[in-house]
């Protein structure tokens, strides 16, 4: 046989990735042929029971339904028309099956059969899943309900109108919870198990109850587990990153997601108007009346809050969306975008807020909890969810989105060139490559500024030099710049490129030199009772002893970023003219050119030894103080918070703003983050990785 036969015969050859998913598919086709089955003969028996014809009428019109679904798939290629109607039709069926129920049934054969084609349903659509996710062949995609679930879920929700209107209320109602509760788990909320858990036990001893309706469990129990099942899983094996999962809700125009708080809001009143029904029962009203009174007023409290915290949020989207827009670049996604902007502190603080506005109706609704009332309990079970959401949407959103920083660089090019400490004046050819390459450097500076959405202090270029008095000022500034929020920037990046002495000092006009331990007094001066941290970035001939000298450092966030340049570097002789030997201004490209990659910033770039942009001769090395690997991006403080308090709610409120201040300032896991600090300071000094990912998309490298 040829080379070129062969090769054929593999490419023919079904692949073994291909025939383990065909494999685990034939577990979801044979999950739904069971239900189908066993919706086709439940209906029959319960014609067969109660001699009602207008079952015989929807079992041949969901068997015509059927028969259309076919045509259109097989005949017409319409193969989502045909998957709508068939779950759309199935909602139904499955619906019909909870509620038709009757104590003769449970003697019947065929009811029996019936209940074990249902549970082998969805165990084979449990396994199914479970298979498909363990072997890797399941696909993620960003969706808060997918059209099967929302079509299935309507079909019950019609299901539900053949009942009496109160009994039909409280069904649209647990329909929509179990809609929400769905999206909570798809989301991976922080409350999603649960609210999960407070629905299945709501759901199995109290409504059903309430409603006097005899369901099937078998039935319920399958619609339940095939709908709950793939959001359950996805808790666990969902890699979507968070601004992933929500990316159909931030992606929306801001009119629609504005439009979302009126539902929202209707909801909230209609839970509270529920809850008010409670004061009806006089039986106990020496408990009822002043419970409902202060925890009612601690709800209303809360709730203005909570819907003006989200109001406030949609303006900030809106402000993001728009910043991205303009900048039309896929290198930066919304979500730097919304880390530049101040949206990660906006978020830490409202998910404290929010979660008093989630504890706040869970009080509520156990001060007026209402055993015989199930539309009361459908609409509790729908609010906490959507609560749970939006606590999980800015729980998530603080916790992945990048901190806020502030870059100032600074570009001294000289005239003179000192290898023992004496002024010798360069050539002109010499001056004007040296000019030429700190112009370039500086550019370079400015892209990764613009990249990175990094808050520009200034570039100052100076070819004459500038006096220590000017430097200092400028630097105070810099370091007391602060965010439009009101809180210090997480992040303070300072470039320099120009002459140093051999100890590492900056070389300034008139003699004079600025030295680290100035800087770092600087630093500590305006950064006192804050817990921001200081990158400095240096291309100059003597970097290596500030990175030395920054090792020692303790009681601050320092970093130092520079590089030594080899054979002969930039203290050779300039008269000879070398070209070929690495002088000021490559590592800048380079380390500029590596920060910026897409590929490096997906996490799929070379190290920096590797990377094709290293110069050689240039050999990068970073420094960090002793206390780095404690740092963490700033959490809202109380200060914070009452700032945020006073901007946007009323001063009614201001007591809930103490419950939460003194809540939160709780911390009963400090011993296992002081272990966990320990390790890391061990981890960094005794280990310290070839690539530092500081988290503000800036990486310190090392050769």
């Amino acid at each position: 046989m040829s080379g070129l036969d062969e090769a054929s015969e593999e490419e023919d050859a079904p692949k073994e990735g291909d025939v383990w998913a065909s494999s685990v598919r034939c577990l979801g086709y044979l999950s739904t042929l069971n239900l189908m089955v066993a919706v086709c003969l439940g209906m029959y028996v319960r014609y067969e029971v109660s001699d009602e014809p207008m079952i015989l009428v929807i079992v041949i019109l969901g068997l015509f339904v059927l028969g259309i679904g076919s045509i259109l798939y097989y005949y017409f290629s319409m193969e989502s028309t045909s998957m709508n109607l068939f779950h759309l039709w199935f909602g139904f069926l499955q619906g019909l099956l909870c509620f038709l129920n009757s104590q003769a049934l449970e003697m019947d054969v065929k009811e029996q059969v019936t209940n074990y084609l249902l549970l082998a349903s969805v165990s084979a659509r449990a396994l199914w899943a479970v298979t498909e996710r363990v072997g890797g062949s399941a696909r993620y995609r960003p969706a808060l309900l997918t059209s099967e679930e929302l079509l299935e879920l309507l079909g019950f929700a019609v299901a539900s109108t053949t009942l009496p209107l109160q009994k039909s209320a409280a069904l649209l109602a647990l329909t929509l919870a179990l809609a929400a509760t769905v999206v909570d788990l798809r989301m991976k909320s922080l409350l999603a198990l649960p609210n999960l858990a407070c629905f299945a036990v709501v759901t199995s001893l109290c409504f059903f109850q309430a409603l006097a309706i005899r369901t099937n469990p078998f039935a319920l129990g399958c619609y339940l587990g095939r709908l709950l099942c793939d959001p359950l899983l996805d808790v666990y094996f969902s890699g979507l990153a968070p601004t992933e999962r929500w990316r159909p809700f931030l992606s929306l125009g801001r009119l629609w997601r504005r439009l979302t708080l009126l539902p929202l809001a209707l909801l909230e009143v209609a839970f509270f108007g529920l809850c008010a029904v409670k004061l009806g029962h006089l039986d106990l009203w020496y408990l009822v009346i002043p419970g409902f009174l202060v925890f009612g007023l601690f709800w209303v409290l809360c709730h203005a809050v909570f819907l003006a915290s989200l109001w406030g949020f949609h303006s900030k989207l809106s402000e993001c969306q728009k910043a991205h827009r303009a900048q039309a670049s896929d290198l930066r996604p919304l979500d730097r975008v919304m880390g530049a902007r101040g949206m990660r502190h906006f978020c830490l603080v409202s998910e404290r807020l929010v979660f008093f506005s989630l504890l706040s109706t869970a009080i509520l609704g156990a001060v007026s909890w209402q055993l015989s009332n199930g539309l009361f309990m459908g609409v509790l079970l729908v609010v906490l969810p959507l609560e749970s959401l939006a606590h999980g949407l800015f729980h998530e959103l603080g916790s992945c989105l990048g901190g806020t920083c502030a870059g100032y660089a600074v570009v001294i090019p000289t005239c003179y060139y000192s290898v023992d400490g004496q002024p010798v004046l360069l050539p002109p050819e010499q001056v004007q490559d040296l000019n030429a390459r700190s112009t370039a450097a500086l550019s370079a500076v400015q892209r990764l500024f613009s990249h990175h959405l990094i808050h520009t202090f200034g570039c100052d270029y100076s070819t004459s030099g500038l006096s220590l008095d000017a430097l200092l000022a400028k630097l105070r500034a810099f370091l007391e710049l602060r965010t439009a929020e009101g809180p210090r920037h997480d992040t303070y990046l300072l470039y320099y490129s120009g002459h140093t002495l051999r100890t590492g000092d900056w070389a300034l006009a008139g003699g004079d030199c600025l030295r680290l331990e100035q800087l770092l007094e600087l630093w500590r001066e305006r950064n006192a009772g804050h817990c921001s941290r200081l990158i400095l970035v240096l291309d100059t001939d003597h970097a290596p002893p500030w990175v030395c000298a920054v090792r020692r450092v303790e009681g601050l966030y320092v970093a130092v970023q520079g590089a030594q340049l080899t054979q002969g570097g930039a203290g050779a002789d300039p008269e000879t003219g070398d070209l070929s030997r690495p002088r000021l201004g490559d590592f800048t490209a380079a380390w500029v050119e590596y920060n910026c990659s897409a590929a490096v910033a997906a996490g799929n770039g070379r190290p920096w030894s590797e990377h094709a942009g290293a110069p050689a001769g240039v050999e990068a090395d970073y420094g960090v103080s002793k206390r780095w690997a404690d740092y963490t991006l700033h959490l809202p403080t109380g200060s914070d918070v009452s700032r945020h308090w006073e901007a946007h709610f009323p001063r009614a409120t201001y007591p809930a703003l103490a419950v939460a201040n003194w809540c939160c300032a709780l911390q009963p896991l400090w011993l296992c983050g002081a272990c966990l600090r320990c390790v890391r300071r061990l981890k960094l000094a005794w280990c310290p990785p070839s690539v530092l990912d500081t988290g503000q998309g800036i990486r310190l490298v090392r050769s």
